[in-house]
C-alpha cells in the first residue's frame, strides 16, 4: 500500500479519535481504513493503536509517530499547494501600501494596463507614508522608496531616484545660490515633516564626507507634491527625489540648487512577506512594474 496513504489514515483515525470518523474525512469506507492503519502497524512492527469498543487512542510509540507523520502530511500538503499556486493564473485582490508622492505621480496612471492585462485581479492600493506593518495590517506588499530596512521582508528593486536640493530661478535670483552645505543655514529650506530624522537633511560634501544639516524650515509640510508646488512658486529650497521633480526642471521650473554636490542614490523596492512561494498575483504586479520602469534611468 502507498505509505502516505497508510500516515493519513493512521494521523486522521488520531486527529478524529476514531475509525467511523476517520473514514468519513477521508471520504473512503471505514474498513479501508482500518486495512491501511493494519498495514502500516504491520510493516512497522510495533502497535501504534490502543483499540477497545468504546474508544482508539494512540499507543506511546504511536503518538511519537504521529508527531512525524503529521510533519511529513503537512510538508506534503504545501508542496503540492505550491505546485498548484504557481500554475494557477494570477488572482484575487491585491492590496499595496504606497508611498504617497510615488504612487499619486507614477503609480496611479499606470494601474489601468495592470489590470487590462490581469482582469481576474482587483486592487486595492492605500497611499501612505506611514510604515505599514504587511503581515499584521494585510497588505500583500508594499512599494517604498529608500533602504529596505526590514529584514523579515522579501525585497526586489524595481527602479532607483536620485535626491537633490531643488529651487525656482526666481528664487535663486533673489536670494542666490549657495555654494558650500554650510550657506543653507542662511536659506529658506522647506521641509518634510514625515521624515524620521527631523528637519534634517543627510548630504554628501564633495570630499565625500557626510554631512547632515538641521536647519529651521520656512515651510514644512508631510506631502512631496506640496513641497514641489512651494518650491516652483519661488518660495524656498526643497530636498526632493528626482522622480518628483524632474518634469518640472524639464521645464525649467526649477533647477538643481548645488550642482556640484555628489547626488544621494536611492532604490524603490517592492516589499513582500516571506514564504517558498510567492503569489501569482504578487508575483505579477512586480514584474508589471520592473517592466514598466525598466527604460527608467535614476534622473527621472
Amino acid at each position: 500500500m502507498d505509505r502516505l496513504t497508510e500516515m493519513e489514515a493512521f494521523a486522521t483515525v488520531v486527529d478524529q479519535g476514531g475509525f467511523t470518523d476517520a473514514a468519513r474525512k477521508m471520504g473512503i469506507s471505514k474498513s479501508a481504513v482500518s486495512k491501511h492503519v493494519s498495514s502500516l502497524e504491520t510493516r512497522l512492527g510495533a502497535r501504534l493503536l490502543n483499540r477497545t469498543t468504546r474508544r482508539v487512542s494512540p499507543t506511546e510509540i504511536g503518538l511519537l509517530y504521529y508527531d512525524r507523520a503529521r510533519r511529513v502530511l503537512n510538508d506534503a500538503g504545501e508542496a503540492d499547494s505550491i505546485v498548484t499556486a504557481m500554475h494557477s493564473a494570477p488572482s484575487g485582490l491585491l492590496r499595496i501600501s504606497v508611498a504617497t508622492d510615488f504612487g499619486v505621480n507614477h503609480l496611479s496612471p499606470i494601474l489601468g494596463s495592470f489590470l487590462r492585462a490581469y482582469p481576474d485581479i482587483t486592487v486595492n492600493m492605500v497611499l501612505s507614508n506611514r510604515y505599514v506593518e504587511l503581515v499584521s495590517e494585510g497588505f500583500d506588499m508594499a512599494v517604498r522608496i529608500g533602504e529596505a530596512e526590514d529584514s523579515a521582508l522579501r525585497v526586489q528593486k524595481v527602479a532607483g531616484t536620485t535626491m537633490r536640493m531643488v529651487a525656482a530661478p526666481s528664487y535663486l535670483e533673489s536670494f542666490g545660490r549657495p555654494d558650500r552645505i554650510d550657506d543653507l543655514n542662511e536659506h529658506k529650506l522647506l521641509h518634510y515633516s514625515n521624515d524620521s530624522s527631523g528637519n534634517m537633511w543627510t548630504l554628501t560634501a564633495p570630499s565625500g564626507e557626510k554631512r547632515q544639516i538641521r536647519t529651521a524650515g520656512w515651510l514644512t509640510v508631510n506631502d512631496g507634491q506640496s513641497l514641489l508646488n512651494a518650491a516652483i512658486s519661488g518660495l524656498g529650497i526643497a530636498y526632493l527625489p528626482s522622480f518628483l521633480f524632474a518634469d518640472a526642471m524639464r521645464e525649467g521650473a526649477v533647477e538643481d540648487a548645488m550642482p556640484d554636490l555628489p547626488q544621494e542614490t536611492l532604490g524603490i523596492h517592492a516589499a513582500y512577506p516571506p514564504g517558498r512561494c510567492t503569489q501569482p498575483k504578487v508575483r505579477a504586479f512586480i514584474d508589471f512594474l520592473v517592466e514598466s520602469f525598466a527604460d527608467r534611468d535614476e534622473d527621472w
